[in-house]
This record gives C-alpha cells, structure tokens and sequence, in this order.
C-alpha cells in the first residue's frame, strides 16, 4: 500500500472510534428527533478544523455536510443517523461484550456513521489543508421513514458516486432491491360478537384475502423475485362486537430487475380475484411508496480498487444484493451511484438484539479512509 495510505491508517485510532460509537449508540436518535446525536457529532468534527454545514431539513432537523479539499466533492461517504422508535427506553443504550457492541442503531448504522467520521478525522489529522482530497462526508436524518434528509441534499448537491454505510456486513452492494408499499382494509358489518351470522367480519375478510394472495405464484416465498412481509394489521376496536374493518400493510421488497408498476398490477388483479373466495368482500387496495431496485454492475474503478484494497485488510471482497430499502434507492434515481458498504448485517438490523462487531466498524473505518483518497485522486493504492 501507498506509504500516505499508511500514514492515514496509523491515524485511526480504535479506542476513540469505539467512544464515538457507543456515544451515538447511547444517544436516541429516532425518526424526527436527530438534533441531539447532530449536535454531539458537530462538535466532534468542528474539532478536526473541517468545514461543516448545517442543511436544514425541517424544523429542528438538519443534514451535516462535511468536506475538505478544494472545490465540490464528487464523491461522498454517507450515513443516517435516525433509527427507528425503542423497543425499551429503559435499555436503548450501548452495551459492550467482548468485541461486540449492542444496541439500538449499532448495526443501522451508527456503526458505518462512526467508522465515517473516524476516517475523516484521520485524513485531517495526516494532511495538511492544501494535500486534503475533495471529498465529503453527509450524515442525513430521515432514512427510516421519509427519506426527506437525502432527498434535501440532492437539491443542492450532485456527485457522481456515494458510499452509504448501510449493514452489509462489509460486502460491496452495487444492486439493491427495489420497493412498493401495500396497504389493504377490508369493511364489513358491525354486529354484537355473539352474533357472528349477523354481520360480517372484517378480520376474517382480512384474513382469506392475504391467504389467497399468499398462495399465488407472485409470493412464492424462495422462488419468487418478490420479498413480501405483512408489517401490521389492526382492526376497529368497539367492544365486544364484531369489527367492521380491517387495515393491513404489506412491505414488498422487489429483486433490481423487478418494476413496481407491474407487481401493483398482478396484485390488483389478484385482490379483485379474491371475491370469488371471499363472500361479500368489500376491499380497498391502496399503493404508497414506491420505488425500482438497480443494478449498477461489477466493471467500475470503485470496485476494482476495493478488490484491491481488501487482501492488503485480510478481507475477502464479497459482491451482492442489498436486499432492503435505503437512500442508495433515491440517490441511483437522481442520477448518483451508491455503493452499499457497512459494518454489522442486516438480520439484526431493527431487532431488539441489534449489534455489530467492533473489528467490522474499524475495518469500515480503514475502507472509506482508502476509498477518500482514491476517489479523489485517482492512483492506485496496491
């Protein structure tokens, strides 16, 4: 490796990044509620000398956009620091065991945010101002539910290549799946519950109608190109009688080739085929958020450098398929290629046993501080 590449390297330091880390970790940070954790990460980077703004998103809530080097970075490391809600406010914090560190956002991704700011920290620290690559690092509120962070930050910005520090386990992820938000409610007819026969029940419409989608071809669960998962399903509460509706949503994750526009399609027509098997069925179907996967494939200077970069780590480079939604989705429609590539995997993501190995995050730390460098410069750092 390049002896500046070295240098950057010995300036990562494993005690203050696992600080950083379990800091973050330890400061609640859902949807909506980003201020805090953007304070203490503003103050932790202001401290580096960099140049960082506040992009205001709403009230309140504000992307950090950092950057060094002269001109506007074409490239850019990239991380939200919202998560979801708590499962317990009692014990949302970091806890450590070994090299293992839990906790709500540890693996998405407050892990990938810290190994980012650790990076840009030592690429500071080892170059003077006028040696510094132009490059970014945006950390954005708003990716578990809107999108609003990301969305505001390509009003005003356009690189042509971002990496999103999303939980893959450390692979490169240049196809990702797409997205199509389903909603159903099913009516019925409200009567006392010791009189069924009487009305009509919206659970059970509700019920027969998800079983007859789940038997079609569309959602055959390990042969099909569609990841479907029923997120929630609740009913009018009115004592003890029979409801009278239903409301479910469905999260449908669709492989890169896979449009929305056509799985909306087949199941439109599926739910319309229901009434044949469900008596008097009075259903809605109702089509949200959507949008297409991509594949940006494996021939580009980024994934020929990592593929470098990774026997100089011990690390084997491993392509995939990132299989949920993330920002990379909006950022690829705008016309900017995401690289998916994080610390911690994504089966624990939104858990309440969420982690991530430590070792993983400062690898993580040592990859974007490699590909700062490169994507700036251009030279080889085998």
């Amino acid at each position: 490796m390049s002896e500046l590449l070295e240098r950057v390297w010995g300036a990562i330091r494993p005690e203050r990044l696992r600080s950083t880390m379990q800091e973050m970790v330890d400061i609640y940070s859902p949807f909506g509620k980003e201020e805090d954790i953007q304070i203490y990460l503003e103050e932790q980077l202001k401290e580096t000398g960099l140049r960082v703004v506040r992009q205001v998103v709403d009230d309140e809530r504000y992307n950090l956009v950092v950057t060094m080097g002269p001109g506007t970075p074409d490239f850019f490391l990239t991380g939200h620091v919202d998560t979801i809600p708590a499962w317990d406010l009692e014990s949302f914090g970091a806890r450590r065991e070994g090299d293992t560190i839990f906790g709500l956002g540890s693996a998405d991704m407050k892990g990938g945010c810290a190994a980012m700011v650790e990076a840009f920290r030592a690429l500071a620290e080892v170059l003077p101002e006028e040696q510094r690559p132009s490059v970014g690092l945006l950390l954005v509120v708003g990716e578990e539910e809107t999108g609003d962070g990301s969305a505001t930050f390509l009003t005003e910005y356009h690189p042509s290549w971002v990496v999103i520090g999303e939980p893959t386990g450390l692979a490169a992820c240049l196809s990702h799946y797409g997205y199509l938000e389903a909603n159903f409610v099913t009516r019925g007819r409200q009567i006392h519950s010791s009189l069924p026969e009487l009305g009509h029940n919206a659970v059970e419409s509700m019920l027969r109608v998800l079983l007859h989608l789940g038997r079609a071809p569309l959602f055959a669960r390990g042969q099909s190109e569609i990841v479907y998962s029923i997120r929630e399903m609740v009913s009018s509460r009115a004592g003890f009688v029979v409801p009278d509706r239903c409301e479910a949503w469905i999260d449908l994750h669709l492989s890169p080739e896979v449009k929305p526009a056509r799985v909306e399609s087949e199941i439109r027509e599926l739910g319309a085929s229901a009434e044949q098997h469900v008596p008097d069925l009075d259903l809605e179907m109702n089509f949200g958020f959507a949008s297409p996967g991509y594949n940006l494939g494996s021939d580009s200077p980024l994934v020929r450098n990592l593929a470098r970069l990774y026997p100089h780590l011990g690390l084997n480079l491993r392509l995939d398929t990132f299989r949920s939604h993330s920002d990379g989705n909006l950022f690829y429609e705008a016309g900017v290629k995401p690289l998916l590539l994080g610390p911690g995997e994504l089966e624990v993501a939104h858990t309440p046993d969420e982690q991530v190995s430590f070792s993983q995050v400062l690898e993580a730390a040592r990859i974007y501080a490699a590909l700062c460098l490169k994507m700036d410069r251009g030279k080889d750092l085998g």
